[in-house]
């Protein structure tokens, strides 16, 4: 599965290493505020950490701000679209739920830019060119999320993603970076349609 190397990749991993550093201390304090808002709206624990594979497969531990409660069938809290309150929407509209992914990226797990991270199950249902997306780091945000987020269908995402892992340049991750300001500003493509978020892959949408 691995990918060809190319001579970007060490300055992107170099700028992804400043910025991921930079960005946990200038925004600490919204970092400290948003953790503490998820603990007194949700509970405890604030982080939602889960399997994602990374680069080449490899899987890690992805860490977020929770923005669902705990599955509770006694009080019909099962499905995402029960467990997602109105403060997680707008965690997620805002993106502030990726904010612990800054640390990923530090640690080298992620990139500021790259295919998002999905589940460690879809692994084997990608086909080869699909599979392409794990030549690189996944990242908090990329092209696909630049062009329509999870309104985008599957296929669409994944060709999104190869495009990327095939074109990736400094000015493409910068207009990327843009693009996705201007989706979280606007509010666009926060949901599939008819979804709380997203339906899985692989999965019919009902």
């Amino acid at each position: 599965m691995a990918g060809t190397a190319q001579p970007y990749d060490s300055i992107k991993r170099l700028l992804d290493i400043v910025a991921s550093a930079a960005a946990l201390v200038l925004l600490s304090p919204v970092i400290a505020l948003v953790a503490i808002t998820v603990a007194l709206r949700l509970g405890r624990p604030v982080l939602f950490v889960q399997p994602r594979p990374g680069r080449d497969g490899r899987v890690f531990l992805l860490r977020k701000f929770r923005s669902m409660r705990d599955v509770d069938e006694a009080r019909g809290l099962v499905s995402d679209a029960d467990r997602l309150t109105s403060f997680g929407r707008a965690l997620r509209a805002t993106s502030l739920d990726e904010l612990p992914s800054l640390w990923n990226v530090l640690r080298g797990d992620m990139s500021i830019v790259g295919p998002r991270p999905l589940l460690v199950e879809y692994l084997p249902r990608y086909t080869p060119q699909q599979a392409r997306r794990h030549e690189v780091r996944p990242g908090i945000t990329g092209l696909a999320q630049a062009n329509g987020r999870n309104a985008l269908s599957w296929e669409d995402k994944f060709a999104l993603d190869v495009e990327y892992v095939d074109n990736r340049s400094l000015g493409l991750d910068a207009r990327i970076i843009l693009a996705t300001l201007r989706a979280v500003i606007v509010r666009e493509g926060i949901s599939a349609e008819g979804q709380a978020t997203m339906t899985k892959f692989g999965e019919a949408s009902g």
